[in-house]
């Protein structure tokens, strides 16, 4: 029985594997575009929506403490020098790489092949960082948070204010569209639906298998600590078919030939951001899903740092161009 069990909660958990993987397609929910957007547009509306989807899994965590129900999370570092020079380079590889972790996945899935070079540095980098610094986040530890030690009623009070939000941004979105409820699906996502839609069916993952992130799984992987790695590479093959299914159904599947310049930049960028996940520790889909929301003093200092090294080299790569 307790079999049958796991193996349902591990197809339905591969049902959001897919659903997640359609949202980051069509979400363009990247941490480089967002930053580029900020950049060059003075817009903050995908950095909010990403603030947002932590928001979301907050609150979801919140409810699942208020039912006995937290899940095992992984562990974290007081913020320090490290998480500094860590979210320093884990944000420079995502710019070289031109894509953080979810934007690589949305890349390779609309047929830009070379984005299969950035999980292979990842690997190196993480085996890098372990080789020349023996410094790993703790596996399977919960981690004090402000969000696992408040009182249940806030729980009840957070689950209520998304609730409330969720339906404010049905209601818009339709009003706007003019279109019923039940065909906004086919219709394009904007980033902060589609960060919705990642943060609530990356909680119902967490709840239903644990930590799952392909960047934790080829962590792990450089490591040597090889037990459960199946099922979580299973897991992100399921998120790279969503994606690939988000892209042909958005008309955004272009494959792109792989050239020698392209599979050193992502080679390169994965190499950065596994260095960087080491220190910190933690990359990009971990810091907004898991320790943003949980509210870890580290994982915003990070996200907040790495945001502003792509930022910083996105302006020094313009003034070089506009010196030309």
């Amino acid at each position: 029985m307790d079999i049958m069990i796991e193996g349902l909660a591990f197809a339905i958990a591969m049902l959001f594997a897919g659903v997640m993987g359609l949202a980051i397609q069509r979400g363009a929910t990247c941490t480089v575009a967002a930053v580029d957007e900020w950049v060059h547009r003075g817009s903050l509306r995908r950095l909010s929506a990403m603030i947002e989807a932590a928001a979301w899994v907050g609150g979801g965590l919140f409810l699942l403490k208020a039912l006995h129900g937290i899940p095992a999370l992984p562990g974290s570092s007081p913020p320090g020098p490290a998480t500094i020079a860590g979210a320093l380079l884990l944000g420079l590889g995502a710019y070289v790489n031109r894509a953080c972790v979810f934007g690589a996945v949305a890349r390779f899935g609309g047929g830009e092949w070379a984005y299969a070079a950035t999980p292979a540095g990842f690997y190196l980098g993480c085996l890098a960082a372990g080789t020349l610094l023996a410094r790993w986040s703790p596996a399977g530890a919960v981690p004090t948070s402000v969000a696992l030690t408040a009182p249940v009623k806030f729980a009840w009070i957070a689950v209520a204010l998304l609730g409330v939000r969720f339906a404010t941004m049905l209601w818009r979105r339709r009003r706007a569209s003019g279109i019923p409820l039940a065909r906004l699906m086919n219709e394009t996502w904007s980033p902060h639906v589609a960060t919705l839609v990642i943060g609530l069916a990356f909680l119902a993952m967490l709840t239903l298998v644990g930590a799952w992130g392909w960047t934790e799984a080829v962590a792990d992987l450089a490591r040597g600590a090889t037990a459960g790695l199946a099922p979580r590479l299973l897991l992100a093959a399921g998120l790279l078919l969503g994606a690939v299914v988000g892209a042909s159904r958005a008309g955004r599947w272009r494959p792109v030939p792989i050239t020698r310049g392209a599979l050193a930049r992502c080679t390169v960028g994965g190499v950065l951001m596994g260095l960087g996940s080491v220190l910190i520790p933690g990359s990009n889909d971990g810091l907004i899903l898991v320790g943003m929301p949980l509210l870890q003093p580290s994982a915003w200092l990070a996200f907040v740092v790495m945001a502003v090294t792509i930022a910083s080299a996105i302006h020094v790569e313009r003034r070089l161009r506009a010196a030309e």
